[in-house]
């Protein structure tokens, strides 16, 4: 009786109640887009994996950067160079979308556009859609980049190193909300005219020397406006119904790479937006729950366009060994770029940013002519392995650790670390205002402030981190290198299409970069520093493995794992 009481007692249905509720959320949350971005310098090959993945995607999008970037796809022995339009618009069963975070340059869009229809793209602009709230980029704006890098070699005997395709000048004018987007261009054109106008003479009383043609400036813009029409969408509606409305296979193409972020780049010789997984949600203006998978493309060696830290780089023979076989020159500058070993520090802390799903290691085939292949697996500076740099070269003092409890959770904190200014008060302070979620993606900290810290300690400073780069550009510069020597395989692996058809020692080089990419518990070698506390889920969740290797230019020189 007390059996039959007690199954009573359960109200019809409750068994299904939590199934019900995780559909419903499900629902809610709709589709989840799939995220390709660059682990390096870029120019890893991410047009590739993109061209790969979209031949079954229902829409391909750009999230930020410009014509800046620049991405080949080879179709049929014919080779298509993309630097605004997403690579996926070679998809004719596909809709191509240039999101809200993107910054676009009329002339340069219809320029690239037709280029690539010599070489056969088609119907381009019917399965193009534009975002209204997409930022402008004028002529002005590169004719400014070209005079802000002359006054930074004249005054620093250095410069950054941009494209002059007037990204950063663009991105400067929508953080000081005098930029214009594409849904001004299409409204009223006197009121553009009169903002357009403004903001010549801003740029004209920063810079004496820039003359602008604003009349005939504004009569192309104006012809432009009639031509882009028909695709400009509000881009946060169009995303809100694909992303609810019948599923969908949506898939983000980032530009740029992890290394050339605006905040986690090896600044300032950087970009000037968030290509990180960051950038997607507020690029394309959808939230983070719809963030699915995110796969981080890497080549096989390192390479890097311009001026900046290279920790790795070979200026010898192996440099050039790698430059040539390689035919590495930039595709949106044609500039030399450097090269050297693949640097698993720049790797492991792009993870770390992004929280990568898996990786596509690119260009493989380039190392088949080496006996053998050096891999950069930790830094030492004055002659110490470090695990961590600050943002702050001097000043700092590292003693003992000491742990408190957080939650369920340990935290190793190190005291003594100068850090300016006054310390928060710690009953006060907060798990989010100090600690990175492993749920936490983008700029900035991880999750809410939402609990207290248990514990009262005066004098804390930070947490320890596993290695990662550091971010000020003079240690970058200093560090040494510590190597790991793999034998080469000295056989040609173009023409492999399975993971059978490597050759024992290409096999061990994919293993070797899985095995030693993943933070948990930091450097693949020992470290000065404890151990990372085994109960700390955001150190120990961070292995990655493979799932896809490129062993040529063409479209299915690549083979997958799983």
């Amino acid at each position: 009786m007390a059996a039959t009481r007690a199954s009573n007692d359960r109200p019809p249905g409750a068994g299904g109640v939590k199934r019900g509720r995780q559909q419903q959320e499900a629902a809610a949350t709709g589709s989840r887009v799939t995220v390709v971005l660059g682990a390096q310098w870029g120019d890893e090959g991410k047009g590739k994996v993109v061209d790969l993945l979209a031949t079954d995607a229902d829409i391909i999008s750009r999230c930020q950067g410009g014509n800046n970037a620049g991405h080949t796809v080879v179709v049929d022995g014919k080779e298509y160079d993309f630097h605004l339009l997403p690579s996926g618009i070679i998809n004719t069963k596909a809709v191509s979308f240039i999101g809200n975070g993107v910054v676009v340059h009329l002339p340069g869009l219809f320029e690239e556009a037709e280029k690539n229809e010599k070489k056969g793209l088609r119907d381009w602009e019917k399965r193009l859609i534009i975002s209204d709230r997409a930022h402008l980029v004028f002529d002005f704006h590169q004719a400014v980049d070209g005079l802000q890098e002359v006054q930074r070699q004249a005054q620093e005997g250095k410069n950054i190193g941009t494209t002059r395709k007037g990204i950063g000048p663009a991105y400067s004018s929508k953080a000081a909300r005098t930029g214009l987007r594409i849904c001004d261009l299409l409204a009223d054109f006197d009121e553009f005219s009169a903002r357009f106008k403004n903001l010549a003479h801003q740029h004209q009383s920063m810079f004496p020397s820039l003359e602008i043609d604003v009349d005939g400036q504004l009569k192309k813009l104006k012809g432009f406006a009639e031509r882009i029409r028909p695709m400009v969408r509000d881009g946060v509606h169009f995303m809100y119904e694909a992303l609810h409305g019948p599923p969908k296979k949506i898939l983000v193409e980032g530009a740029n790479a992890a290394l050339l972020d605006i905040d986690f780049g090896t600044y300032p010789f950087v970009t000037s937006s968030n290509c990180t997984v960051g950038g997607v949600c507020t690029g394309l203006g959808i939230p983070p729950q719809n963030v699915g998978d995110v796969y981080g493309v890497v080549k096989a060696y390192t390479t890097r366009v311009g001026i900046g830290a290279f920790p790795t780089e070979q200026i010898n023979e192996i440099g050039d060994l790698l430059q040539n076989r390689g035919h590495e020159w930039g595709v949106t500058t044609g500039r030399k770029r450097r090269c050297g070993w693949l640097d698993l520090m720049i790797l492991r802390y792009a993870h770390m940013v992004n929280g990568f799903t898996a990786l596509a290691l690119t260009k493989l085939d380039i190392l088949d002519a080496l006996d053998e292949i050096k891999v950069g697996i930790s830094y030492k500076l004055n002659g110490k392995r470090i695990p961590y740099f600050p943002a702050e070269s001097a000043g700092v003092v590292q003693q003992s650790p000491r742990r408190i409890h957080v939650r369920a959770e340990v935290a190793t904190i190190w005291k003594g670390v100068h850090v300016p200014g006054p310390l928060p008060d710690p009953e006060e302070t907060k798990w989010g205002d100090w600690s990175l979620s492993p749920q936490g993606r983008g700029p900035g900290l991880g999750v809410p402030a939402t609990q207290p810290l248990p514990a009262t300690e005066q004098g804390l400073r930070g947490l320890a981190t596993p290695c990662v780069s550091p971010a000020n550009q003079e240690i970058l510069q200093k560090v040494e290198v510590e190597y790991e020597t793999l034998p080469g395989w000295k056989a040609d692996t173009t023409g492999a299409r399975k993971w059978e058809d490597l050759p024992p020692q290409a096999q061990n080089y994919v293993r070797f970069v899985e095995n030693h990419v993943g933070v948990a518990g930091g450097c693949p070698v020992p470290c000065a520093r404890p151990p990372a506390p085994p109960r700390v889920p955001s150190l120990n969740n961070l292995s990655l493995s493979v799932k896809w290797v490129g062993v040529g230019k063409s479209r299915d020189s690549i083979i997958q794992l799983f």
